[in-house]
């Protein structure tokens, strides 16, 4: 099976990457922006029509978008996230390789959801920020491009490589910045928030599974349990060996401080002003995985408190 993973450098990628590389069955070939790709392309300036000869050469039966942006404006985030997957199915449609598309999708595309619930697939998307809007648009256009695709919606990956601005990376880094600097007492906000973390090489399995599959349409991808930030930075003191107290801040009034990550005690190093939930998803957050065990046959395999060892273990070494 030929197979063209796009943004094999990312994140989500990297691990998607090695999980095919370890299939016999697949020939892999990586396209992305860095030197290290295969093929060279940027989704978000260059041409369908320059893909699809690329396609058309190559003749992959499955295409894997990991490409995206996490950060940045409304503008940057549209066209790394939407731009970019429109590119994607316009060279599809136009080449003649007939290729399965797996695009990766985000639990940010839902937006807020009720304390105790759980997102099904069918749940009307109300994105709460930039991010989930070009994710969600970038999914309508897949199931709108009449390809073989299918769109795996991904809540919060967790695990080795997990990116320092995320909230278990900053947590990380702010225990062992405690830990390095001999502090009993770490202060943290924002530690009410729930969210459904999932661990990124299940992810990778997961993606797997979708390119062998006839699946379409969407399909979550998460553990199927909300977890408390408070109860995460428990977990991972445990794991960490941290035996000092841990205290949340109350959220002070306007906008929210993000303090995960920044020194408790500095005023020259001030917290930079955030939304209250910068993923758009408000206080909650718990996917239903039913979809994704019946058509896929995939259940998560690796659990909260071993994707925080393998964080603990990567900021450790920074000490």
């Amino acid at each position: 099976m030929r197979v063209l993973l796009i943004g094999a450098n990312g994140y989500i990628g990297r691990f998607v990457a090695d999980r095919l590389l370890a299939d016999p069955a697949v020939q892999l070939t990586a396209l992305g922006r860095g030197d290290d790709a295969d093929v060279r392309f940027d989704l978000a300036t260059g041409s369908p029509g320059a893909l699809t000869r690329f396609l058309d050469a190559v003749h992959p039966g499955v295409v894997i978008n990991c490409a995206g942006a996490t950060r940045g404006g409304a503008r940057e985030l549209t066209r790394h996230n939407t731009v970019a997957v429109a590119t994607v199915c316009e060279a599809l449609r136009r080449s003649g390789c007939g290729a399965r598309l797996v695009q990766i999708g985000c639990g940010s595309e839902y937006g807020p959801s009720q304390p105790g619930s759980s997102t099904a697939e069918d749940a009307v998307p109300r994105p709460g920020g930039p991010y989930g809007v070009s994710k969600l648009a970038a999914t309508e256009l897949v199931l709108g491009s009449g390809l073989d695709a299918v769109v795996l919606r991904v809540f919060s990956p967790a695990g080795p490589a997990t990116p320092a601005g995320s909230p278990l990376g900053r947590l990380a880094e702010a225990m062992r910045r405690a830990m390095q600097s001999g502090d009993g007492e770490l202060k943290l906000g924002g530690l009410g928030v729930q969210r459904d973390f999932v661990d990124v090489r299940d992810v990778a399995r997961a993606v797997h599974a979708a390119s062998l599959s006839a699946a379409q349409g969407v399909i979550n991808i998460g553990s199927g349990r909300a977890v408390r930030l408070r109860d995460a930075a428990a977990v991972l003191a445990r794991v960490a060996g941290y035996g000092g107290a841990l205290h949340e801040l109350d959220a002070p009034p306007g906008p929210l401080r993000s303090t995960i990550g920044h020194p408790r005690t500095d005023p020259d190093h001030a917290a930079p002003v955030a939304y209250p939930y910068p993923d758009g998803c408000g206080s909650w957050q718990q996917a239903d995985v039913r979809t994704a065990r019946d058509r896929l046959g995939w259940r998560p395999r690796i659990n909260l408190e071993e994707s925080l060892a393998d964080i603990w273990m990567e900021a450790a070494c920074r000490i």
